[in-house]
């Protein structure tokens, strides 16, 4: 937020112009009029004085010194009082008009000052000074002169000054209280996102616990029965982990920090993938799952693949969910708006439809159809309004259309930028990563404080002949690197004694930089991968873990981090 004096700065700045040419627009008529040469002369003294103004305040910072708030106050004074020289002018004129003219130029002179200098009290008040004692000035002096009606003038000029006193008063209170509820207001915001930051982190270390249990299960050989309550298990944390993003990035959209990264996406492709995630759950259903893309749609297109995915993710599930019989159709095409082209995605079912008087707000956060949609199908009411709001960042809209019964369909149209490659690119998100028989024989640190993800950990890396050690806090960690060498290092952020960010900090600041670093955390937001990355780390694994996710990432940060070895040694 600006300081009181920068702020002032900003305005007197803003409104030079307009102060120029209310000038212009008083001299000119008045010396076409009487053409005597005080109107022109006085135009180019406010115009210097003006001009010199500008130049002290730009001088003025958050926290000027005392000689430069000096200099502002004077330089204050000075245009205050040359835009007041014209009203002395009209006023000795003799003319009723002109008198008229003059108490009009110095009340508006009064408000201009009582609207736009009020940041600092001290500066309002200088710059009003000569205004208001000529208001009062001038008429007491006629009365005196013996025009005794001028009383009745400078009654109402009190009047007047009264008011605007009152009024500049209770405008300095609002800007106070507005200030307050602001800092207010960003004081809860932070504490909302520790909060949820914190929240998340505790919510995702058991479910890493419950996740790859499940997934090592899985593996296994089980019983039909036993295979169904993996399944439970698997089905159970996706919807956890689900409602977990959903929280989080609605906190990151309200904020502002959610950033859209675009790359080459291979659109048919990530289609495809979506497609073959949803058959068997629409067969479960008896239903129809349709995949259509157009022949014109664009092999490769400049998108956001996660929120692309995202987006439709959440359009298919719906579909899915309240889908009884019938089928769901995916198509992608492309359209037409104010002469752009763009890509249309479109996800139609025919479900249960919505009502016309919920369709309208749809779209809001933990909005859905009826209380009976949240018992019988689950769900926060966020998916759409994400949905709806991811869209916008990518340039793009999403709408849907319906009828009550029937079903309805919902359209994502972003901009189509076409893809600086020719080739199907590699999208490989949602598929199996490189083969993780590369990590046999690999020496692996754990920092790592939490027993079960411990024990997670080791049944994921042992099996592929990793050699683990296991450390519980980051001074460990920074001691045991420095005694023995390991090929990577798997660090937790929030650890007793000394955190990971601070031990990996201190790990590179060892000769030679030590291991590659892959962060493994909980705290998944975009200002802890920020943190991570200004430490140095070559990856990020978030928890739950996904083992599939885990191995590409260890294989990645040790082969770069050989490349990197051999690059130095040529």
């Amino acid at each position: 937020m600006r300081g009181a004096y920068e702020l002032l700065a900003m305005i007197r700045r803003r409104e030079l112009p307009t102060r120029m040419v209310t000038a212009a627009a008083l001299a000119i008529p008045i010396w076409l009029v009487d053409g005597t040469l005080f109107p022109p002369l006085w135009l180019g003294f406010v115009l210097a004085s003006q001009f010199l103004d500008a130049q002290v305040y730009r001088a003025l910072g958050e926290a000027p010194a005392r000689g430069r708030r000096l200099a502002a106050g004077l330089s204050t004074l000075v245009t205050s009082t040359a835009y007041s020289g014209l009203s002395v002018y009209l006023w000795t004129g003799n003319s009723e008009a002109n008198r008229i003219l003059a108490l009009l130029l110095l009340a508006g002179s009064l408000l201009h000052i009582a609207i736009h200098m009020h940041p600092v009290r001290s500066l309002q008040l200088v710059a009003g000074l000569p205004h208001a004692a000529l208001f009062l000035g001038l008429p007491i002096s006629a009365a005196l002169a013996g025009t005794p009606e001028m009383w009745a003038v400078m009654i109402g000029a009190v009047m007047f000054l009264s008011t605007l006193t009152v009024t500049v008063q209770r405008t300095a209170a609002t800007t106070r209280e507005l200030q307050a509820a602001r800092a207010d207001a960003e004081q809860a915001s932070r504490a909302k996102s520790d909060f949820l930051a914190t929240i998340s982190h505790e919510i995702r270390t058991p479910m890493n616990g419950i996740v790859s249990a499940a997934n090592l299960l899985h593996g296994s050989r089980l019983t039909r029965a036993q295979r169904e309550q993996v399944e439970i298990l698997k089905d159970s944390n996706e919807i956890l982990l689900s409602l977990v993003n959903d929280v989080l990035d609605l906190s990151k959209i309200e904020a502002g920090k959610l950033e859209i990264e675009m790359a080459d996406v291979d659109v048919a492709k990530t289609l495809r993938t979506l497609h073959r995630l949803w058959s068997s759950r629409a067969l479960e259903k008896g239903l129809e799952f349709n995949l259509e893309v157009s022949p014109d749609a664009p092999s490769m297109a400049w998108l956001d693949s996660l929120r692309v995915k995202q987006v439709l993710f959440n359009l298919i599930s719906n579909a899915v969910k309240f889908t009884r019989q019938g089928a769901v159709s995916v198509r992608l095409d492309i359209s037409e708006r104010v002469g752009e082209r763009m890509l249309r995605f479109q996800v139609s079912d025919t479900g249960i439809g919505i009502a016309p008087d919920v369709l309208p707000r749809l779209f809001g956060a933990f909005e859905q159809a009826s209380a009976g949609t949240t018992r019988v199908h689950g769900g926060t009411g966020l998916g759409l309004a994400i949905s709806r709001r991811l869209a916008g960042l990518m340039g793009g809209t999403l709408e849907a259309t319906s009828r009550h019964g029937e079903g309805s369909t919902f359209t994502l149209e972003l901009p189509l930028v076409a893809s600086a490659v020719s080739d199907n690119a590699a999208d490989a998100m949602l598929e199996t990563p490189r083969d993780s028989a590369d990590l046999s024989g690999v020496r692996i640190l754990v920092a790592e404080d939490h027993p079960v993800n411990q024990r997670v950990l080791e049944l994921l890396l042992a099996p592929l002949g990793c050699r683990v050690t296991f450390c519980e806090d980051g001074a460990q960690a920074v001691d045991l690197t420095a005694r023995e060498v390991f090929d990577v290092i798997l660090m937790d952020m929030q650890m007793p004694v000394m955190d990971g960010l601070e031990a990996s900090r201190r790990i590179r600041a060892g000769d030679g930089g030590g291991p590659p670093i892959v962060a493994l955390t909980a705290n998944a937001l975009d200002h802890h991968r920020a943190a991570w990355a200004a430490v140095g780390v070559q990856g990020f694994v978030s928890k739950p873990i996904t083992p599939a996710e885990l191995y590409a990432v260890l294989v990645d940060a040790i082969s770069r981090a050989g490349a990197a070895r051999v690059q130095q040694r040529v």
